[in-house]
């Protein structure tokens, strides 16, 4: 009788497209006592209870795994392209607006989507990655498409991949099926707008077979360079791509160079475009329980006392652009200058979530996750955690992916981390513990560096850590470094 392979190697091996829970419950992780105690909130997808649906959606999941995975990438739109052509162009039945930069996209989209749900329009998100559930990448009002609607789009548009498979010279990837999977849900819906976010840059991510009505850009820092390129103005390029001729530009603060780029772009479509720091802004911030009071102005004027329960200087510039974008998706600033009803944008505001961004899921000592994953990321989550929590000694678990800039991520903690937990997920992206630790050694020093190959081990010796200051003094666990460490994490504290 032959070996059965390994349960664990062969949802690695699956990595891109499987559930993150699987690597953790499936392989056999054991469910932490530090789940006690977890703090409700946002909850993300988990499996499906029935069996039948779980099966069923185990056998889509398994497909998609056979596709090239988001990291492999030829750069191109003919195959999506094609695709729409053939389900009959499911992305023009709806307005879209699109979002692209470095950081901050999806707290971003979440906002936006809040925003034109509380002033009853139907709306549909796409996001990635996802930290716990493939389905949580489409979103229609505001929740994660059911997984057996997730099933059925799947199965509905798996006539139309093959064909498109069978003319192109490659099959079309992990990412496009998602895509396409995404503006067909939307159409079917139908939704009254869609707000969608890049995978990967923008002339040639997948997504950019849609028109925007509204083009959003993020700050641009430097990530994924090898694609991309090395300088902020070569990465805003390839972003540029996203502004569409007469479109609305809403530009985050960016690096000068880069915000010439965009500009130019703007200029040659006959973009309209809207600055912050210039045609919008943050006006005021204050730390408040639970997150933040700001004051924000929009392109039609003023919003004040607006709670927005999350933590971070960063998110409070998401939340200007999100208000700027609504605002211009509704013609205010270029057709009528009015402010939106200031109720309905304080009661939308206040009920945004952002899953894995600094989100609090356990107390005593306090574990805090966060997905950031390049030194741009990094230092606005270390700003963030330092304002808001005030933590007297603070412990780092960090597993991240091997393809980044693992020494500048580390260098952008290692003034607020008393001691760093390195660890690796189960992805096989995932950087090499001993490889993470030699870095962080070099980037801490011997003594504030623990080495622990599995993420379970990480998170128990990393609250053992802060549990030696004693229960009331203040002592805190930070997990970072990506969205699967952070989504299997999730998992492990109890969430989801």
């Amino acid at each position: 009788m032959s070996e059965q392979p390994d349960p664990f190697d062969e949802i690695v091996d699956a990595e891109t497209d499987r559930d993150p829970d699987l690597a953790v419950i499936e392989a056999g992780s054991r469910t932490l006592r530090a789940r006690a105690g977890s703090p409700q909130g946002d909850r993300v997808p988990a499996r499906p209870a029935d069996p039948e649906v779980d099966k069923a959606l185990r056998a889509v999941e398994q497909e998609l795994a056979g596709r090239w995975g988001e990291t492999k990438l030829e750069p191109s739109v003919a195959r999506i392209a094609a695709l729409m052509d053939v389900l009959g162009e499911p992305q023009r039945a709806y307005p879209s607006i699109h979002i692209t930069g470095t950081n901050g996209k999806t707290s971003t989209a979440r906002m936006i989507e809040a925003l034109l749900a509380a002033f009853d329009l139907r709306t549909g998100r796409y996001t990635s990655p996802h930290v716990q559930s493939v389905t949580e990448r489409i979103s229609l009002d505001g929740a994660p498409i059911e997984a057996e609607r997730f099933i059925e789009t799947y199965e509905d548009i798996k006539p139309y991949v093959e064909m498109v498979d069978a003319a192109q010279e490659f099959r079309l990837s992990f990412f496009e099926v998602l895509t396409g999977m995404a503006f067909a849900a939307f159409a079917d819906a139908p939704v009254d707008v869609a707000v969608v976010e890049v995978g990967m840059g923008g002339s040639w991510d997948a997504t950019n077979v849609i028109d925007g009505s509204v083009a959003v850009v993020m700050p641009i820092d430097l990530d994924h360079t090898d694609r991309l390129g090395s300088t902020p103005a070569e990465i805003a390029v390839e972003k540029a791509g996203i502004i569409k001729q007469g479109a609305t530009v809403i530009l985050a603060q960016q690096p000068v160079d880069a915000a010439q780029v965009m500009l130019k772009k703007a200029v040659e479509v006959d973009a309209t475009v809207a600055r912050e720091g210039m045609e919008f802004g943050v006006v005021s911030r204050e730390v408040a329980v639970g997150g933040q009071v700001v004051a924000l102005r929009g392109l039609g004027g003023e919003y004040e006392e607006i709670f927005l329960p999350l933590h971070g200087a960063h998110q409070a510039h998401n939340a200007a652009v999100a208000l700027a974008t609504v605002e211009a998706f509704f013609g205010i600033g270029a057709d009528q200058a009015r402010t939106l009803d200031m109720d309905t944008i304080r009661k939308a505001f206040a009920s945004v979530t952002s899953p894995g961004r600094l989100e609090v899921v356990r107390r005593s000592p306090t574990v805090v996750l966060d997905a950031a994953h390049n030194p741009a990321g990094a230092r606005a989550s270390a700003a963030g955690i330092t304002e808001s929590f005030g933590f007297s000694r603070l412990i780092g678990v960090v597993g991240a992916s091997g393809d980044k800039d693992v020494r500048g991520f580390l260098e952008a903690f290692e003034p607020i981390f008393a001691e760093v937990v390195v660890t690796q997920n189960s992805s096989h992206r995932a950087m090499d513990v001993d490889e993470l630790a030699a870095v962080a050694v070099e980037v801490f020093g011997d003594e504030r560096v623990v080495v622990e190959q599995r993420l379970d081990d990480a998170l128990e010796a990393a609250i053992t850590l802060a549990e030696e200051e004693s229960e009331f003094a203040g002592a805190g666990v930070l997990v970072t470094g990506s969205v699967i460490t952070v989504g299997e994490a999730r998992l492990l504290l109890g969430r989801g």
